[in-house]
């Protein structure tokens, strides 16, 4: 027996006490919360040696993400989807873009088999994605009809793990949006939110606020009254000592929580994500009070402390600066002053990102080509049967029949 250390795992080599049974096998898994005497041990942070230890990480795989007949492969650190031919996405959601006109590393998303919307990075605007653009108040646009959220991530916000407070404002795009499930921010163990994962949440649910952290043992959540929709900007200021939380929202009153359980210190590592979450789909984001939205509408002047001895600081490395985002605009600024949809097509925007929704019988980026009768988006279809050849005529079409058939739509054989 060594006093004054304790071996987590398995034994050193040089330390090892053999037994008539033999050998001392380590123990093969994962250890993610450790108590000695009801104190909390950080098993990482307060470790004085170690060897052959690895980060612990669920196998998404296991949870079948992929859709359209992806297959999903995982190692030890990352896991993807491997897509079929016509499908794209982090999880095959998406028909692929053929032709990726869009620039800058924009999303390009297949409005329809000919025509791609552009969804644009953070800084980027236009069509294809091609203007800078200065972003000082962000502008986020929820979920968009595609199914995206527009984000920002900034990186790992340092020392949160016994304090932090945060300080932020937001204005609201319409009244109808403080009524949906939106999110606010969020910061995770490993990014991903699977139950059980420490987690870092603050949202908006039926015109409320709802603030929530888990530790590891549980989550804590904070329900504020509901919002006054006279104000056009409201404010909010939360914290976190150990395990007690309190939330701020306004002039009300200041609500706080003890979370559950003996754990006092919050784990995350992942990106600190603001308006809305990087993936497609908000079943990666914690279970606790899910949110199913990205926010709508506008968040600034965001500001965190990890100390009550040091002054707020905005995250991002340098200060600031997010590492990366989507669809995200300027606050009061249209991306539809910019563009005229032609033959009557409706500009659209969602942040940054701005598109023309052509009527029934026109395509193209503004809306200025005509879709031949033999189009799959024409309206009506076509009635060539598969395999023969649709060829449009000056009025109407005719069916080019394979061997074997005839008749008007080659449906005779």
């Amino acid at each position: 027996i060594t006093f004054g250390s304790i071996f987590l795992g398995k034994v050193p080599a040089h330390e090892e006490v053999h037994q008539c049974a033999g050998q001392i096998y380590g123990y093969k898994g994962c250890i993610r919360d450790f108590q000695v005497n009801h104190k909390e041990l950080f098993i990482i942070d307060e470790a004085l040696a170690g060897r052959n230890v690895e980060n612990c990480n669920v196998p998404i795989c296991d949870y079948h993400p992929c859709h359209n007949g992806g297959t999903c492969t995982s190692d030890e650190e990352n896991w993807y989807c491997e897509c079929p031919k016509l499908y794209t996405g982090k999880l095959c959601q998406f028909a692929t873009c053929d032709e990726n006109p869009c620039g800058n590393g924009a999303t390009c998303f297949p409005k329809s088999r000919r025509d791609a919307v552009c969804l644009c990075p953070y800084g980027r605007s236009g069509i294809l994605c091609n203007d800078a653009i200065n972003i000082t108040q962000p502008s986020f646009s929820g979920t968009d009809v595609f199914g995206y959220t527009s984000f920002l991530a900034y990186s790992t916000i340092p020392n949160i793990t016994f304090y932090y407070e945060f300080r932020l404002k937001f204005q609201l795009a319409n009244h109808h949006s403080a009524l949906q499930d939106n999110l606010i921010f969020f910061t995770g163990q490993k990014g991903q939110g699977l139950n059980g994962d420490d987690f870092l949440e603050l949202g908006l649910r039926n015109r409320r606020v709802v603030y929530s952290y888990n530790l590891g043992s549980g989550t804590a959540t904070i329900i504020s009254k509901p919002l006054d929709l006279t104000l056009s900007v409201h404010a909010i200021h939360l914290g976190r000592n150990l395990r007690k939380g309190w939330l701020k929202v306004d002039d009300q009153k200041n609500k706080t929580v003890t979370s559950p359980g003996r754990l006092v210190g919050l784990n995350v590592f992942s990106q600190f994500y603001l308006g809305g979450y990087r993936e497609y789909t908000p079943e990666l984001l914690p279970k606790g009070p899910r949110f199913k939205n990205g926010f709508q509408g506008c968040i600034f002047d965001v500001q965190v402390r990890t100390s009550l001895n040091q002054g707020f600081k905005s995250p991002g490395t340098p200060e600031g600066h997010p590492n990366s985002g989507r669809s995200v605009g300027q606050c009061k600024d249209s991306p539809c002053s910019l563009i005229k949809c032609r033959n009557g097509g409706k500009c659209i925007e969602t942040g940054s990102t701005v598109y023309c929704d052509c009527l029934t019988g026109w395509k193209g980026a503004f809306c200025t080509e005509t879709v031949s009768v033999c189009e799959p988006e024409h309206d009506p279809p076509h009635l060539c049967q598969q395999g023969s050849t649709c060829v449009p005529l000056p009025s109407g079409y005719t069916c080019h029949c394979p061997l074997g058939t005839t008749g008007s739509y080659c449906e005779q054989g």
